[in-house]
């Protein structure tokens, strides 16, 4: 599958699923400013706000009926730009606070790590109430936000519930209706019949080489699918667990059952799907707008279904990603700064007119009453798509822990992977050895 990420997306691709909630067609996670001064806790004055490309657009769009619900405040959104962010957040919380604006954009790979390498670097929003709002959205984001001493840290703004989207075409022609199979398994065992009716066309694409990155999204979300990671919430190893094991060992029996196409390079997935060769694409929310705007002449093949259970009677929901404000600990305007953050992602109008402005797909379950969420779109063959992802996200999934050795268990899972693809490795053997390795390069117990 593509190693496109959700940061990827909003760098590159404009305006994100804005048009597919208006449900016609797609277009395309320091100073605090002058005058700030150390210390303070001011619930007035100029909150600068740091994100990125289609994500600042979007925070521009509540900032006027914030300004003016909240007078003595005012936000300055500014674009840091990506992967800028991460680079001067993390020099920010090294140099104790110094240079950081008062929110933070921060992704869930990002997030853990923070709280871990720099505590104290991220304001505690439960002294201002945001523990109030825990029942409020995607069921698995409230852990992710939440430090080892029981506090919060952020709150959640984007979810990605994981999605299936299928060329409907393609099964069709094999007379199978891929919302009936209930199981990865149930897929692989239809395998045969899809391959004689569609020769030449593959399920998924993977770059099996991890040439250039690691290509781990799908198996990161067969992980999730069973509540499991690379890390437990207590930062315990998980790599060569029953589930991860169980994970992997899917992605090579897909591939035995020649359902898999290598696509090397950064373009190798987007090139193989505008060519048509393949016909499953297991991706969040975000891609709903990928696939219309790289694909416009695949319109009306392809639809969306609850993604397969990797277990018979598992779960079959999962939130692969999210994105997060936080306030920082060095701001002096941390309680004006609260106030924005809580403005903007606890009111259904605020993540909805940031929906609308730039794409971000909310978690706030309250906006998922809005009647975007139920327009059909016609690229889909008029399904609501929006609505799939929204009960997807109210069901929710278990919390994923990337922790601050996310990159640490991204390239030894990746090494893990390649070996099954090229040199036929067994799952269980080499899972369990790459946990060895992550043990001993982080000082991480295995769970």
């Amino acid at each position: 599958m593509s190693h496109l990420s959700r940061r990827d997306l909003l760098r590159a691709s404009g305006a994100g699923l804005l048009t597919l909630a208006a449900g016609g067609t797609l277009a395309a996670c320091g100073g605090s400013g002058a005058g700030s001064s150390s210390g303070g806790d001011a619930d007035t004055g100029t909150v600068t706000v740091w994100s990125w490309a289609t994500a600042a657009a979007a925070l521009r769009g509540v900032v006027p009926a914030f300004e003016k619900d909240n007078p003595g405040i005012k936000v300055d959104v500014q674009d840091i730009g990506n992967p800028a962010i991460w680079d001067k957040i993390t020099v920010g919380l090294a140099a104790g606070g110094q240079g950081l604006g008062d929110v933070l954009h921060i992704g869930c790979d990002y997030l853990p790590g923070y709280l871990e390498k720099f505590p104290g670097g991220l304001a505690n929003l439960s002294e201002y109430g945001a523990d109030a709002h825990k029942d409020k959205f995607a069921k698995g984001l409230w852990p992710v936000v939440t430090g080892k001493d029981g506090h919060v840290y952020a709150l959640p703004w984007e979810v990605n519930p994981l999605g299936f989207f299928y060329r409907k075409d393609y099964f069709d022609k094999a007379g199978i209706d891929p919302t009936a199979l209930a199981t990865w398994d149930d897929l692989i065992a239809v395998a045969d019949r899809f391959k004689a009716a569609n020769p030449g066309i593959s399920l998924i694409g993977i770059s099996k080489a991890a040439n250039p990155d690691p290509d781990l999204d799908f198996l990161q979300s067969l992980m999730q699918l069973q509540g499991a990671f690379y890390f437990d919430l207590q930062g315990r190893i998980t790599l060569g667990s029953e589930p991860d094991v169980r994970a992997l060992a899917t992605v090579k029996r897909l591939e035995d059952a020649g359902l898999i196409a290598d696509v090397p390079g950064d373009q190798g997935w987007a090139t193989a799907t505008k060519a048509g060769k393949l016909a499953v694409a297991p991706m969040p929310a975000w891609a709903a707008h990928y696939l219309e705007s790289k694909f416009a002449d695949q319109s009306g093949n392809w639809r969306l279904a609850k993604p397969p259970a990797v277990t018979p009677g598992g779960k079959r929901t999962a939130l692969v990603n999210s994105t997060h404000l936080a306030v920082a600990a060095s701001s002096p305007r941390r309680r004006a700064a609260w106030k924005f953050v809580e403005y903007a992602l606890t009111r259904p109008d605020s993540v909805n007119t940031m929906f609308d402005a730039g794409g971000v797909f909310p978690a706030l379950t309250a906006a998922y009453t809005g009647p975007m969420y139920a327009a059909p779109h016609p690229y889909f063959g008029g399904q609501p798509v929006l609505k799939t992802f929204a009960d997807l996200a109210v069901d929710g999934g278990d919390p994923t822990n990337y922790s601050g050795d996310y990159a640490r268990a991204l390239k030894l899972a990746g090494d893990a992977q390649t070996k099954v693809f090229l040199k036929g490795g067994d799952p269980a053997a080499v899972l369990q050895d790459a946990a060895k390795q992550l043990a001993q390069q982080t000082g991480r117990g295995i769970a």
